[in-house]
């Protein structure tokens, strides 16, 4: 897959920036100069409710803010955007955090530093046009199921739903969708039997009548009863020694997501639309608005990835893949929290 070229929107994260830095300026200053005041961060599609915080933390100019410039490279999925981190197309990732457990199992080191969601986000549904009358995980062996792309927690999600039904992974067939309008499609010309997918769209597919969701992890408790704990999901992870060498520009990135979580937690629906761009609410705004609400819970407080976060994904993963051993990684060398404990106590959170 071709790495697109990074987005810069300076123009508007700059003035938007100047409105939301009027009422404290002194307080959120950034404390340290970093030591790469310009770099680039690779993603996933920032009109998925996802990856919010980092839209949020770009369109506000909180980065800007904390003396970085960055520029965000879109990609079709998490996934891929670590990929480009590997080769060395950008230096920061944002994406899920199960994603650098496989590079962990290789010898290749990765490392969470700050958290946006605690919870996937992600719902299965199945059609109400070719299953009609499911009943249970079951029925889906020999089936085709979208998700957004292969690796992607949006397969995670659907392989644990069938585990616990028996299902081996090798039943069904699981199809690449994205997550905008051609997964829509691709459900609605019959091509697919369930999906797997993020916010807003199956929020769009649950209200026009097109699944009826069996699996959801849009809620802390969702998500707690399909991974049985607390499952750590979008973040921003580097290679460690990225993280040891350029702590300043580590915290200068958890700093400008931890205030856009903060401003989250009382951004009432017009702030919420108002921040982000035309083309990221898919179906309109009534219906990202919609999916906010539905997700909302779920986006961290804090930054803080919880103590039992890496145990949990460990766990999750060797469920979902047979040939993966979580015995020879160890949970605490997948993450860090000094970063986003340190912008905790400066925002007063």
């Amino acid at each position: 897959m071709q790495t697109p070229a990074p987005r810069r929107r300076g123009l508007v994260a700059a003035a938007l920036a100047g409105a939301a830095c009027v009422a404290a300026p002194v307080l959120l200053r950034a404390q340290e100069r970093p030591e790469l005041p310009r770099l680039t961060l690779a993603a996933g599609p920032l009109s998925t409710c996802y990856y919010l915080p980092l839209a949020i933390a770009e369109q506000l100019g909180y980065f800007r803010a904390e003396g970085l410039d960055v520029a965000i490279g879109e990609h079709a999925s998490g996934g891929s955007a670590l990929q480009a981190v590997l080769r060395g197309a950008a230096q920061v990732g944002a994406g899920a955090f199960e994603h650098a457990l496989r590079l962990h199992g290789r010898g290749q080191t990765f490392q969470a530093f700050v958290l946006q969601t605690r919870a996937p986000q992600i719902a299965v549904g199945v059609s109400t046009r070719t299953l009609a009358r499911y009943h249970d995980p079951a029925i889906l062996r020999g089936r085709s199921i979208g998700v957004s792309s292969a690796g992607a927690s949006t397969q995670l999600v659907a392989r644990l739903l069938l585990a616990r039904a028996g299902v081996a992974a090798g039943d069904v067939r699981f199809v690449e969708v994205g997550t905008g309008m051609q997964a829509l499609q691709a459900l609605r010309d019959g091509r697919l039997d369930a999906i797997s997918n993020t916010e807003p769209l199956m929020t769009m597919l649950e209200q026009q009548g097109d699944v009826r969701i069996v699996a959801d992890t849009r809620s802390l408790k969702g998500s707690h009863e399909l991974f049985g704990g607390p499952m750590p999901a979008a973040c921003l992870h580097a290679p460690a020694a990225f993280v040891a060498a350029y702590p300043a520009t580590c915290q200068a990135l958890a700093s400008a997501i931890v205030r856009a979580l903060k401003w989250l937690q009382t951004a009432g629906p017009g702030d919420i639309v108002r921040s982000l761009p035309e083309n990221y609410l898919l179906g309109g705004r009534a219906l990202y608005l919609a999916s906010f609400q539905k997700v909302r819970e779920t986006f961290s407080p804090d930054g803080l990835i919880p103590a039992e976060g890496g145990a949990t994904a460990l766990r999750a993963m060797a469920r979902a893949e047979p040939g993966f051993d979580p015995g020879r990684i160890d949970p605490d060398k997948l993450y860090t929290n000094l970063f986003a404990r340190r912008a905790k106590e400066r925002f007063k959170l």
